[in-house]
């Protein structure tokens, strides 16, 4: 056996050169003929007793290449683990003319993609802005609007008032089909709100959508299922059949509403119950903001990396490794995406290596049982009794799958600490910023 690496440092590839002699896989062969005998039935002969020489001529070949193939493959990752050859993907295998009926040596080839090694940028380089986020009334309104909305008795009257919803189908003037079911608020409405107000199931209300909404496309897109391009992009006349007026009256602000809403005995007042509500919407966009941190670090991580990528072998691996789902032209038009993909796993890897951060079974299975409390609202607290014969199920839902569920919670938990890891390696001030003005930086 002889095994060759040529490298092309320029283009980051490199082409690996395999010889095969007879005596590297004739032992091998031999044991699978004799273990195949055993096993072989042939008629007119009894089990194991069908001669060698017969079953070489009908499972020679294919037990000759299936051995090749075995010891081709341990043979290539060994010389890379042994030589410390860092790749991208897996070796591709270059055609070549191979005749396992006459031929006794083999020559294969492979093609490689290199990986040279790259460093982080230094402690403290990268910086990064935090919203911070500060609540206005209009979004405590909105949120009191919807715990309204919930807990509140909706009645449909005949003629609509300035707080009622319409629901209805909407859909651009003169477009085919019945349209887009919309539940539409018209206190939000911003520029003719009098035209929504004294309306009737039936009734048919040509409006500019943009232009009642004062161009706010967020507002447009909370109620009309749009998207964030369609929402900003709605200029002209749409049309609204109204099916049916919504009005919910306030629920009484009492202890029933308070238990409702966080739970049995949560909070016992008026005060309490508005600063729980305040806090649990700043709590909800403070998570949102370190969210946005977290991605605004991966990106930067990954523009401020230096790591040469072999293009050219990585768009052909992509197109190889993705056969029938993926093409040349569109890994090419979509190729920064990928490469972005690539660059950013180059990094998380190299983190959790140099690190040598691991997750515990025991992490695992708690991230799980928590989501089990998460399904009970949150409310309800484990003793470890409690937790100890909940683990059971937590333990089933992991083997489900064939184990993907446990890889998912796996490769999320080391995602999160990958994240903490660099988040202690960037400067991260905060910006201050208003619920409105996140919202509308962010929606999409």
């Amino acid at each position: 056996m002889n095994i060759t690496l040529d490298r092309n440092e320029e283009q980051l590839t490199g082409l690996l050169n395999v010889h095969l002699d007879e005596a590297d896989y004739s032992d091998a062969v031999e044991k699978q003929i004799k273990e195949t005998t055993k096993k072989a039935q042939f008629k007119g002969f009894r089990p194991g007793k069908v001669p060698a020489g017969l079953v070489r001529k009908m499972y020679g070949k294919g037990i000759l290449a299936d051995e090749i193939n075995r010891l081709l493959g341990s043979t290539v990752d060994g010389y890379l683990k042994d030589n410390n050859v860092k790749i991208l993907g897996e070796p591709l295998p270059v055609a070549s003319n191979v005749d396992f009926d006459t031929d006794k040596s083999f020559d294969f080839q492979f093609e490689l993609g290199l990986l040279p090694d790259f460093e982080l940028p230094a402690d403290n380089q990268v910086e990064l802005k935090r919203p911070a986020i500060t609540l206005d009334d209009a979004t405590l309104a909105e949120t009191h609007d919807q715990i309204t909305r919930q807990y509140g008795e909706t009645t449909n009257p005949e003629v609509s008032e300035a707080d009622d919803y319409l629901f209805g189908k909407l859909k651009k003037e003169g477009a085919e089909g019945e349209g887009q079911t919309v539940l539409l608020p018209i206190n939000k409405v911003k520029n003719g709100q009098e035209r929504f107000i004294g309306v009737k199931a039936g009734d048919t209300l040509t409006f500019d959508l943009s232009d009642a909404f004062g161009g706010d496309a967020g507002a447009i897109r909370s109620f009309s299922g749009l998207s964030r391009e369609e929402a900003a992009g709605a200029t002209g006349n749409y049309e609204l059949e109204v099916e049916k007026i919504n009005r919910t009256a306030a629920p009484e602000a009492n202890q029933e509403l308070f238990d409702k809403v966080f739970g049995p005995e949560t909070v016992a007042s008026k005060e309490e119950y508005d600063q729980k509500v305040r806090e649990t919407v700043q709590s909800n966009y403070d998570r949102e903001s370190d969210n946005v941190v977290n991605r605004r670090l991966i990106d930067a991580m990954i523009d401020n990396t230096t790591i040469r990528i072999p293009v050219e072998f990585f768009k052909k691996w992509l197109v190889r490794a993705n056969e029938g789902k993926l093409d040349a032209a569109t890994v090419e038009e979509h190729y920064n995406d990928y490469e972005r993909e690539l660059k950013w796993s180059l990094i998380r890897n190299k983190l959790v290596e140099d690190l040598g951060l691991k997750v515990e079974t025991e992490e695992i299975r708690n991230r799980v049982l928590d989501k089990i409390l998460g399904q009970f609202g949150g409310g309800m607290q484990l003793t470890d009794e409690m937790r100890q014969g909940m683990a059971g199920f937590a333990d089933n839902y992991l083997k489900q799958e064939n184990g993907k569920n446990y890889v998912q919670e796996y490769e999320a938990i080391l995602a999160e600490k990958v994240v903490e890891a660099l988040r202690g390696k960037v400067v991260v001030t905060d910006e201050p910023v208003t619920a409105e003005e996140f919202r509308n930086q962010n929606e999409g």
